[in-house]
């Protein structure tokens, strides 16, 4: 079957186009995968000085490292906001940051979830503070 060159023209179109069409579904999934991240908290043996210790860490559209600085920030503010038992009520590196609950063992030790935001980077963490 002889094949004229509209034909060839229409087959490399379709190839081209199905493979785009490939790559695109491959190339979606992608930045999902890589924008969400656990980090480790254990390079800092897990405290963040002052009797705290971090429990886990989670980073979103941000790297680990700005994570742990933004942990740090939060937790000098909470520390010049009324000391062990402190909140921030201040960004931190330009994140916003709410505290959730904070589960308590009285006169031993808290523990707290927060989530810090800027713009679409997230940050969250959970903390323990022995008091």
């Amino acid at each position: 079957m002889a094949r004229g060159p509209q034909s060839i023209v229409l087959l490399a179109v379709a190839a081209l186009a199905l493979s785009a069409l490939a790559m695109g579904s491959a190339s979606a999934s992608s930045p999902t995968a890589t924008a969400s991240r656990v980090c480790s908290v254990d390079s800092h043996g897990g405290t963040y000085g002052k009797n705290m210790y971090v429990l886990d860490l989670k980073v979103r559209h941000t790297t680990c490292r700005k994570g742990k600085r933004v942990i740090s920030a939060y937790t000098d503010c909470r520390h010049q906001h009324g000391g062990l038992n402190g909140r921030c009520p201040d960004r931190v590196l330009h994140y916003r940051c709410h505290e959730g609950d904070r589960t308590v063992a009285p006169h031993i030790q808290y523990t707290a979830d927060v989530g810090c935001r800027r713009g679409e980077r997230r940050i969250h963490f959970t903390y323990t503070q022995q008091i």
